[in-house]
């Protein structure tokens, strides 16, 4: 087993090798030195070739005394028996963040969870139980969205990981930038999710982000992102952006940083649908009261499938984007049926007017967004 330590420097955290004295981060290169390897806790009995069983553990102190067991997980949640082989297994991680009783309010962001999961669950057959939802309404303090246990979710998404698996990503919150000062964004910012403790214990940059759930991702697994947050465009890091105007003609933008630094995958496919571009207002905090109608996008994303316009990764981008163009009394229309799960939605208050913003696709390579089918 492998434990995690936090970074010395940034405080990401970091796989620690049984019996390792030291580890240099990937993100700020700062070295962690480790008071006594011998803590590190024996490998586990082997387990089921499913199980999800996080691999986090405590740091220990200097004392020689024997170490504390480790803490059961919070995130085994896999489905009992063995997986479908066919289309593989199915695995979730869905954050909705409504910073109750605080000026960054917003409204709907856990209403827009809830729809995902629904969707997620009725039309592309995720196990509930191989579903994590952070929100306020989670009674679980694991299920808090803090800034540590989005972290934590993040790392059990990819936890043991095979080809064929499906892999999905949804964050409706805050979203902001900081300033970037190693050269590796376009614009000189990176883009940054705001956890519920964003205050206090800072922000989620993009490329940790990128570090947990993109690079690690193996060959034949799939990983979609939808990203509801301000300044979203690029929230993975990923290296091509699907630039595409108002008639549907695209092309694809390379964001591949000049360092050289690889944003890609270890083989698999990553796919982001985010809620706007990156070229919002400043990087600090006030940016926040800058942010668009939250849950727009999320909106737009669900109304694209439950419309039937969710056949191509081109027809879903355009579909998102006409919906988003509308007017509040428009959303919905065009012949379409507004299903219970867009009602819920609308009733969820998660729609507001004045709707500004242009959702947008990443991804790690190229391709047609015409003939690529959809799917998740």
């Amino acid at each position: 087993m492998l434990m995690l330590v936090d970074c010395s420097g940034c405080r990401t955290p970091l796989q620690l090798p049984p019996g390792a004295k030291s580890i240099r981060c990937a993100l700020c290169h700062a070295i962690t030195r480790i008071a006594d390897p011998r803590g590190v806790p024996p490998p586990p009995v082997p387990q089921p070739p499913y199980s999800t069983t996080s691999a986090y553990q405590h740091q220990y102190h200097h004392h020689h005394q024997n170490p504390p067991p480790p803490l059961p997980s919070p995130y085994n949640h896999a489905p009992p028996g063995q997986p479908p082989s066919a289309h593989g297994r199915k695995r979730a991680v869905i954050c909705g963040i409504s910073y109750k009783n605080s000026r960054h309010e917003l409204k709907g962001c856990v209403n827009d969870a809830n729809c995902m999961k629904h969707l997620l669950v009725n039309r592309f057959k995720f196990p509930e139980s191989s579903i994590i939802m952070l929100t306020e309404e989670e009674t679980d303090p694991y299920k808090y969205p803090t800034k540590h246990n989005i972290r934590m979710a993040m790392y059990w998404l990819l936890q043991g990981c095979q080809p064929g698996d499906s892999l999905v990503f949804h964050f409706s919150g805050h979203g902001s930038q900081q300033r970037n000062y190693t050269g590796d964004e376009i614009d000189g910012y990176d883009e940054t999710l705001c956890p519920l403790d964003f205050e206090t214990q800072g922000m989620i940059v993009d490329d940790e982000i990128n570090a947990t759930i993109v690079k690690p991702l193996p060959r034949g697994v799939k990983l979609h992102s939808i990203i509801d947050a301000c300044h979203s465009g690029t929230m993975l890091d990923l290296p091509f952006l699907c630039r595409m105007d108002r008639s549907g003609r695209y092309v694809w933008e390379d964001h591949r940083p000049k360092s050289g630094v690889w944003k890609g995958t270890s083989g698999g496919e990553a796919i982001s649908f985010s809620g706007c571009d990156d070229d919002q207002t400043s990087a600090d905090t006030a940016a926040l009261s800058k942010v668009t109608s939250t849950g727009a996008m999320t909106f737009s994303f669900i109304q694209a499938i439950e419309g039937g316009h969710g056949t191509t990764y081109g027809d879903m981008l355009n579909s998102m984007r006409s919906t988003i163009r509308k007017t509040d009394n428009d959303v919905g229309g065009g012949g379409g049926v507004v299903t219970s799960l867009i009602t819920m939605l609308l009733t969820g208050g998660s729609l507001g007017a004045g709707i500004r913003q242009e959702p947008q696709l990443t991804a790690h390579e190229r391709f047609d967004v015409y003939t690529k089918p959809f799917s998740l």
